[in-house]
């Protein structure tokens, strides 16, 4: 079989290999699809945190099942999505149910090999199937279920003013789900082609453009004076994340989506008097790739719509460095095998 490896940072390599052989609990995956996100992308520019070369990347992913051991839920030939998250299931969080935040977690695809390949061996718990989606749906459920996380984690109400911070795959996902709980849904970024998309394909109702605009201003404007009841950062920049801590109402929430290296600093006294609460949003779960089936299912928004970009596997290592050119307007890049 074919696997393509990131051997370095600005370096991949394609290698035939053996094909996975089918072990107790696990399962053999035809790999037929592949989204390309951010943690690839800083992968391959070398700024991804924890990790090491080389690596196989790819975690969103939608596959067949080619071997499995008998099983009551799955069968051979089934379409699949992968929950990339493999927990130990015996720390405090995976007793918890928070398998996204094991403190062994080993994510597919970037802790350990991942999905670029022809073939992957995957445990069955790992498995994700919803027959009424497509391909290019199950592979697009990690992405999004990643900003459903974030949107479950903040625990919104229907008719709350809801700011997302970023206009990138992620922010985009949890501004969808964001609408889909109801919320009046902002989206702040300085690209604006990609607060058009939102408004345009995902019917977000308002956007902030900092570059034209003041972002305070224009947040209480829209909010009636109060300002967001929850802000959810999904860029992972230090600067953006430590802004957006004034745009939060008084007694609302904060949540990071987006990881940062660095330490944070913000005005504690503005924080304090606000009585907010800030949280951290990690991965997903499998409630949160239900929620997002269930969405897609009914009709919420097309995912579809989100992929804007399609590469053949065998031209994945000679097109990916353009899928980093912001003027290419990629919003999700597809792998087809």
């Amino acid at each position: 079989m074919k696997t393509l490896t990131c051997l370095k940072p600005g370096e991949f390599a394609y290698a035939d290999s053996s094909a996975p052989l089918l072990k107790p609990g696990h399962a053999i995956i035809k790999v037929k699809r592949i989204g390309i996100c951010g943690t690839d992308l800083h992968a391959f520019e070398g700024t991804q945190p924890f990790f090491n070369y080389p690596r196989v990347l790819g975690h969103e992913l939608a596959g067949e099942i080619m071997d499995i051991e008998n099983h009551s839920e799955y069968r051979i030939g089934d379409l699949v999505s992968i929950i990339p998250y493999f927990s130990c299931g015996t720390c405090y969080a995976c007793s918890q149910g928070k398998t996204n935040c094991c403190s062994k977690l080993n994510v597919f695809g970037v802790h350990s090999d991942g999905g670029m390949s022809e073939f992957i061996l995957v445990p069955t718990q790992a498995l994700f199937k919803d027959q009424s989606l497509d391909l290019d749906a199950l592979a697009l459920l990690e992405p999004l279920a990643i900003g459903a996380h974030g949107i479950n984690r903040a625990q919104i109400k229907p008719g709350e003013f809801v700011l997302i911070v970023g206009a990138g795959p992620i922010g985009l996902g949890a501004a969808a789900m964001a609408s889909v709980a109801g919320a009046k849904v902002i989206m702040l970024d300085m690209n604006q082609n990609r607060l058009d998309f939102a408004k345009e394909n995902l019917n977000i109702p308002f956007t902030i453009n900092p570059n034209h605009e003041d972002a305070s201003h224009a947040l209480k404007e829209i909010t009636h004076g109060q300002m967001p009841q929850v802000v959810i950062d999904a860029t992972g920049y230090k600067k953006a994340i430590e802004n957006s801590f004034q745009y939060i109402a008084h007694g609302g929430t904060y949540v990071l989506i987006g990881l940062q290296l660095a330490e944070l600093s913000f005005s504690h006294p503005e924080f304090h008097k606000r009585e907010a609460t800030l949280m951290s949003s990690r991965n997903a779960t499998r409630d949160d790739f239900q929620w997002v089936a269930d969405s897609m299912r009914q009709n919420f928004f097309d995912p579809a719509l989100f992929i804007t970009h399609r590469i053949a596997f065998d031209a994945v290592a000679s097109e990916f460095p353009t899928l980093m050119n912001p003027s290419n307007g990629v919003i999700k890049a597809m792998i087809s095998l």
